[in-house]
């Protein structure tokens, strides 16, 4: 299921999108003590983490984590828990409760207990959920051809995170499972540029989710991914 809203520019699609999360995330406050936000890393999101600043919101009450964590230090210039803390989670949006997904252990594995430990503070479902997509068709850190990836992409699994080494790209590192990320009332993929829009189209073809990974995304009935889409 998919739902898609294209946008002219990249900055469009930005201030849309976070509009839509701050009335997603209101509609929650609205009804419920706490609301939750998951995030994706990468420079696609760094407007969104900007616009999202200007949201009127009681910040106090969000949870906010991530889909996926590189296994580094936050100051590392690879991290995405550092990435928000310098992009998103400044003036009002400083006061939100961040969860971050690395913890002191020294492998993903070794720290993927308190990872599920850190996840089950957060009161599921979630409210909004974003993800971004790789050329090769991973979403979180999912990516084909890793050990973990059967198990991150079953949508009945009980885990709500896996360790995993992409076989390409840089950093061992831990992901929410497609289960995890699908217990949520909205889904969105945030995606930009041709490559990522050519992406999209062939996860919604038929295949194996094991050599595109997104197709997972598409293939479930649970809930709705919207695909918020700039050239």
């Amino acid at each position: 299921m998919a739902g898609e809203h294209r946008f002219r520019t990249a900055p469009a699609l930005a201030l849309a999108l976070a509009a839509d999360i701050g009335d997603w995330l209101a509609n929650g406050l609205a009804v419920r003590p706490r609301a939750s936000l998951v995030l994706s890393g990468g420079s696609t999101p760094v407007p969104l983490f900007h616009a999202l600043r200007e949201i009127d919101l009681d910040w106090s009450r969000v949870d906010i984590t991530l889909a996926d964590e590189r296994w580094v230090a936050p100051d590392h210039a690879d991290s995405n828990e550092g990435l928000l803390r310098r992009e998103l989670l400044q003036g009002a949006v400083a006061a939100a409760r961040l969860l971050p997904l690395k913890t002191p252990a020294a492998t993903p594995g070794q720290g993927l207990a308190e990872c599920s430990r850190r996840l089950a503070e957060i009161p599921r479902p979630f409210d909004v959920v974003v993800l971004g997509a790789g050329a090769d068709g991973h979403f979180a850190s999912l990516f084909p051809g890793t050990e973990a990836l059967a198990q991150g992409l079953d949508p009945d699994g009980a885990a709500s995170c896996v360790a995993c080494t992409p076989p390409e790209a840089p950093h061992p590192r831990i992901s929410l499972t497609l289960a995890a990320l699908l217990n949520t009332r909205r889904l969105v993929l945030h995606i930009t540029g041709e490559e990522k829009w050519s992406v999209y189209q062939r996860a919604l073809t038929g295949g194996e989710s094991g050599a595109l990974p997104l197709r997972a995304v598409f293939e479930q009935t649970r809930v709705q991914a919207d695909v918020y889409w700039a050239p």
